[in-house]
């Protein structure tokens, strides 16, 4: 696993990332409420729904029909079980709130969200099967990781290795983390039907935002940093 380890720099106001965490838990939480068919209504409801071959006009169509658009956003905060809900929250938790220290609340929330949609956009697309359903943050926090990489290139991360029957803390440069973690994304979208139905298109997608969002406002967040510490 992956633990963050604290900069020399002080922190500003985050909140962006505790809402966010807040609001999946909380959704999770109210939906694990529900009877088991009132569950399986609501993720046909809210879920991101593909319908059709990948990239065809009538794809893109049926994206915008019945509202299948303001899926891309509630999607986000459906998940499918404890597991799958925890994995994103600890990731959240340990990008997110570096990088909306260097971004700003609402410049990380427009990534999120934005980069969580454009993340079901490419699944949907890339699903040839039609009527296949994607919920998740797991393209969002791409997204978030994706950003973190380009924001802190030479950052370092402390990771714990089991050794025997010992834990091990290491340092490891995040570059080297992440670029492991992509490569595996990669393999599995091409190898994802034999490891369950995940969809790999969407971590790919998120992360490519992410990084390409970060790079976008880069000369902003570097404005933003010199009028918080006063140059």
């Amino acid at each position: 696993m992956f633990v963050a380890l604290p900069t020399r720099s002080r922190p500003g106001l985050r909140w962006a990332t505790p809402l966010l965490f807040a609001l999946l838990w909380l959704a999770y939480l109210w939906a694990s409420t529900l009877p088991d068919a009132t569950q399986r209504h609501l993720v046909l409801e809210w879920g991101a729904l593909t319908g059709g071959p990948p990239l065809s006009a009538d794809t893109w169509r049926g994206l915008w029909a019945d509202g299948r658009g303001l899926r891309l956003l509630t999607a986000l905060f459906l998940h499918a079980d404890w597991a799958h809900l925890l994995g994103n929250l600890a990731f959240l938790l340990i990008f997110g709130l570096p990088a909306e220290r260097v971004m700003g609340p609402w410049r990380f929330l427009l990534l999120f969200l934005a980069g969580g949609a454009s993340a079901n956009l490419a699944a949907v697309l890339a699903i040839g099967a039609p009527d296949r359903l994607i919920i998740g943050a797991s393209g969002a926090i791409s997204a978030v990781i994706g950003a973190y990489l380009a924001l802190f290139p030479r950052a370092r991360l402390g990771v714990v290795l089991p050794l025997g029957l010992f834990l091990e803390f290491v340092r490891a440069p995040a570059s080297l983390l992440i670029g492991i973690w992509v490569l595996l994304q990669v393999v599995f979208a091409y190898v994802g039907p034999a490891f369950g139905a995940v969809a790999w298109a969407a971590h790919v997608a998120g992360f490519v935002f992410g990084v390409l969002f970060a790079l976008v406002v880069r000369a902003a967040i570097a404005r933003r940093l010199r009028k918080r510490r006063g140059y």
